[in-house]
């Protein structure tokens, strides 16, 4: 069996701090204030690398621990959501195997409205996450510069619209929804 090189020897892989991260820039918003993020509470979570061997138990903990510190509070709040929105469908899908499906308009209606919750509730999340893919292009990555709209008035950025917009817009697409399913229960 062949020695492995020293740079892989047990003792050099000891245990080092990770150094905790410096505070976000302050940032200048468009009326040129100038604003600063909110501190994060709590201890930084310390990074880990995975190595090609690592098991299914150190993987699922890894990519955890990568989206508690990574993910903005209210991504995570959306993703809580459509776990909700989930656990729904899944109980009213399970009454329907089990009890039957007497009023069929009625498990319709209520099944399809938490589906079309769940797509609305993932369009919002991907409208307003703060950072592009990992797979992104680096010309996506730099950052853009803001125009304001000349028919609304917003600002918006390459394309991208605000956060308010897409909350409106998610805002009437689930009073349209929901109209539809409670016209579908009658």
């Amino acid at each position: 069996m062949a020695r492995k090189p020293a740079s892989h020897s047990a003792a050099s892989k000891t245990n080092t701090p990770v150094a905790a991260a410096k505070p976000p820039p302050a940032a200048r918003t468009v009326s040129g204030a100038i604003s600063t993020p909110p501190a994060v509470a709590g201890k930084p979570i310390p990074q880990s690398t995975l190595s090609p061997r690592s098991s299914a138990q150190e993987i699922i903990v890894h990519v955890w621990n990568r989206y508690l510190q990574d993910t903005p509070s209210r991504t995570m709040l959306l993703d809580v959501f459509m776990s909700f929105l989930v656990a729904v469908g899944a109980v009213q899908f399970l009454y329907c195997v089990v009890a039957g499906n007497y009023p069929f308009n009625a498990f319709l209606s209520g099944f399809s409205a938490a589906v079309g919750q769940f797509v609305l509730t993932a369009s919002l999340r991907m409208q307003t996450s703060e950072r592009p893919p990992s797979g992104a292009s680096a010309a996506a990555k730099k950052s853009t510069s803001k125009t304001v709209d000349g028919v609304t008035g917003e600002i918006v950025e390459d394309g991208k619209v605000s956060s308010e917009r897409a909350f409106a817009d998610y805002v009437f697409g689930s009073l349209i929804l929901h109209g539809f399913c409670v016209n579908f229960i009658n």
